[in-house]
């Protein structure tokens, strides 16, 4: 039966639309399940009813004719349960409702599944037979599995509008596509597809006897292929920092002769041809890189891919055409990468969808630092029909629509627009104060990690450092940085923002972080080998890091040390006392620095219970809100498949924060958050009425921060507290927050999604 499977889905994949794939499912699954009838009833969104769009069996006069609405015979009821029917005699079934020309008369036994996408049912997927019998759990089991393949052609049909089939070719029904947020705003543009220049994987091998003329070609198209990148970071000069920059250094490094170049040539001068050499060795390392169960280094595969093809594009000589880009270009394509992103004129470009990725792949990271709306995961998006088209993209909550109907791409030109008036009139708020209407001072600060974070969060006005993330210095380069190395990024940030308080977080890799020259494979990362994990495990590499910063403290005294992943005590204590340690030994080397503000990070369960405990070792707590709610509620906010169950208005997030900040409060020490709660103003206005001291968020939402708490004062906010804490539902507190929010006058801050 798998196998019977296995080319079913193989038939339908290549299938040229809908209509043939449905005449394939009816007729394959009639023949591999030996029944006499097979039917695909498909629901039609404008009349709420299931429509008989394809049979083998039945009358197909029929066909786009019957219909039944939901709960009405069997086939309404099994879309109406969202379960499988599985009937003896279907005549007898309460819900049984004859129709005489679709010619059913004859069958007896019925079996119906229902076609489920994101929670959507879309059809019904039915067999019959005239034989009075209950088919068995295998043939259950096989229609249920068919029907789950079905469900994502369908939804990709429906998307295009070929469901319908009066549609007119390049029309469509309007359509949400849900992926991740990669970088928040609206844009409105016109579709331009992108598509690898070469295909990698239809090389075929080759033996050359001029393997000398082989190599010079592989390593003349190299040139060329850096040549572009260099163009490309060129190009994006004005939006980069020197920082930022450095994705592009590490995207070239993967070519160079001591990486992956050096085995390209190893294989030519073995007397294979450079393009079968390249070929050969870049799949191998795609495999490798897609194999990980980390998400930065699966995302190091796309960049892999991307570099390979280009080179391959180079050695069979393609003349590469200059395409012009409309205004307001939309950029889509099966895998984004940073290179693709600097070949548009910057002025041309309104956003980027990206059908596979996540927030983590270099083209998400250049597009937040660029501020290009980004929607991620796109996975349901057939992006190949699409050139030309107009659509919309919800940076905010990680959607695309296509072909929106005329109110609803109204709502999007108002919220692009109250972004763009928004963005002039919080520039006035630059140099006043964060402060509630009754006095109530709230510091904003701000996350960091690239130096374009430092010009960007100064200006907005941003009054310390909430969290620096370490990492990223280390993820940009092909080794361990030194200590040496390691003191001057560090002394670079805390000079920057001096007096300004820096919190610097020790380095926090695994999970969704890996260091390509220190992979980590496990089959759970997030629960495994992570933050302080890692650096407790190896001593010597977090030895190295607090001296670099100690050292890089001298004479400024403006930092603060964090500690990531922090979930018992016996953690803690043990890392405390590697920081005296490296505290003694730089005195004892004559470097004149103190002993700085010590805290933890509290983005795990255990240390939300221990939260006293904690505090009572340390100077702050600070809470990592995007880990926490995503181990409260054990859900990926990167996958896109359950990236709409992530919710920080949670009723048990919202709890968990609020004891966090009582328990800091009763051991005299201050809390902070940095996460995206923080620079949500809805989010702000909770977390200030619970006694946060400290709110750390991206740059650009400082503003929006500043002016909502500027709106309220701190005795109603206390009260729409003690109101949330005693909602339990996630939906309902957001209703809640939003109707707060616009009786203040700020409904311009609210992105909801947009139906």
């Amino acid at each position: 039966m798998l196998e019977t499977l296995r080319h079913v889905v193989q038939e339908v994949n290549a299938a040229p639309n809908l209509a043939a794939a449905l005449e394939i499912i009816v007729s394959r699954v009639r023949d591999a399940m030996d029944t006499e009838v097979c039917s695909v009833y498909l629901r039609d969104p404008a009349e709420e009813r299931f429509v008989f769009r394809a049979t083998e069996g039945l009358n197909k006069d029929q066909i786009g004719v019957a219909s039944l609405a939901p709960g009405e015979g069997l086939v309404g009821t099994v879309a109406q349960r969202e379960e499988p029917l599985n009937l003896e005699n279907a005549e007898n079934h309460p819900a049984f409702r004859f129709f005489p020309d679709l010619g059913e008369e004859a069958y007896h036994s019925f079996l119906g599944v229902p076609i489920i996408h994101q929670r959507q049912v879309l059809g019904v997927l039915v067999v019959q037979q005239a034989e009075r019998r209950r088919f068995d759990e295998s043939d259950e089991a096989f229609l249920v599995t068919m029907s789950a393949q079905l469900a994502a052609i369908i939804a990709h049909a429906r998307v295009t509008g070929a469901v319908d089939a009066d549609a007119a070719a390049g029309s469509g029904a309007p359509a949400k596509i849900t992926g991740v947020p990669g970088a928040p705003g609206i844009a409105i543009g016109t579709v331009c597809v992108v598509s690898p220049v070469a295909d990698l994987y239809a090389v075929p091998q080759k033996t050359v006897t001029n393997r000398r003329g082989e190599v010079q070609a592989f390593r003349e198209a190299l040139a060329k292929v850096r040549d572009d990148i260099e163009e490309v970071a060129d190009n994006l000069g004005g939006e980069l920092s020197p920082e930022d920059h450095a994705l592009f250094d590490v995207y070239l490094g993967i070519l160079d002769d001591s990486a992956i170049g050096l085995e390209v040539v190893a294989l030519i001068k073995g007397g294979e041809w450079a393009q079968g050499a390249l070929s050969q060795v870049m799949i191998e390392h795609i495999r490798h890189f897609e194999r990980m169960e980390h998400s930065y280094l699966k995302e190091r595969a796309v960049d892999i891919k991307d570099l390979g093809t280009r080179v391959l594009a180079y050695l069979q000589a393609e003349d590469r055409e200059v395409r012009v880009y409309p205004d307001n270009a939309i950029l889509v394509g099966e895998e984004l990468t940073a290179s693709s992103l600097g070949e548009i004129p910057r002025d041309k470009l309104a956003g980027l969808i990206s059908v596979r990725g996540s927030g983590n792949s270099h083209v998400a990271i250049l597009a937040r630092a660029m501020g290009i709306p980004t929607v991620m995961g796109a996975l349901d998006l057939p992006y190949r029909r699409l050139q030309g088209r107009e659509l919309v993209i919800d940076g905010y909550n990680g959607t695309v629509h296509l072909n929106p109907r005329p109110e609803v791409r109204a709502r999007f030109q108002e919220i692009l627009d109250s972004d763009l008036a928004l963005s002039k009139d919080l520039e006035s708020l630059r140099e006043l104060p964060c402060e509630t209407l009754d006095g109530h001072r709230m510091p904003l600060w701000v996350n960091t990690g690239l130096q374009a974070d430092v010009t960007r969060s100064l200006e907005q006005g941003a009054e310390g450092v909430g969290l620096y993330r370490t990492e990223v210095p280390f993820l940009l380069r092909e080794r361990f940085p030194s200590e040496e190395e390691q003191r001057q990024i560090y002394r670079n940030q805390l000079e920057a923002f001096a007096p300004r308080p820096v919190t610097m977080r020790t380095l926090d890799i695994g999970g969704d972080k890996a260091l390509p020259y220190f992979p980590i494979e496990e089959d759970n990362p997030f629960l495994g080998w992570r933050g302080i994990r890692v650096t407790l495990d190896h001593p010597e590499i977090f030895l190295a890091q607090v001296r670099a910063m100690l050292k890089a403290n001298a004479g400024l005294g403006n930092l603060r040390i964090m500690l990531p992943m922090i979930s018992s005590i016996s953690e803690l204590d043990e890392a405390l006392a590697l920081i005296h340690r490296s505290h003694r030994e730089i005195l004892q080397e004559g470097v004149d620095a103190e002993l700085p503000r010590i805290g933890v990070m509290v983005e795990v369960p255990s240390a939300v219970y221990q939260a006293r405990a904690l505090a009572r070792r340390v100077d702050f707590l600070s809470v990592g809100s995007n880990d926490l709610t995503q181990y409260l509620l054990a859900v990926d906010r990167n996958n896109a498949r359950v990236a709409e169950l992530y919710h920080s208005m949670h009723p048990a997030v919202l709890s968990a924060l609020d004891l966090v900040a009582r328990a800091a409060r009763a051991e005299g020490k201050k809390v902070g958050i940095c996460g995206e709660l923080a620079g949500d103003p809805e989010g702000a206005v909770l977390l200030t009425a619970m006694g946060y001291d400290i709110l750390s968020m991206n740059a650009t939402s400082l503003p929006k921060v500043k002016q909502a708490l500027r709106n309220i004062n701190l005795t109603e906010a206390r009260e729409l507290l003690d109101e949330v804490l005693g909602m339990d539902d996630a939906s309902a507190i957001h209703r809640r927050l939003e109707g707060f929010l616009a009786d203040h006058g700020m409904a311009k801050f609210i992105h909801s999604p947009v139906a």
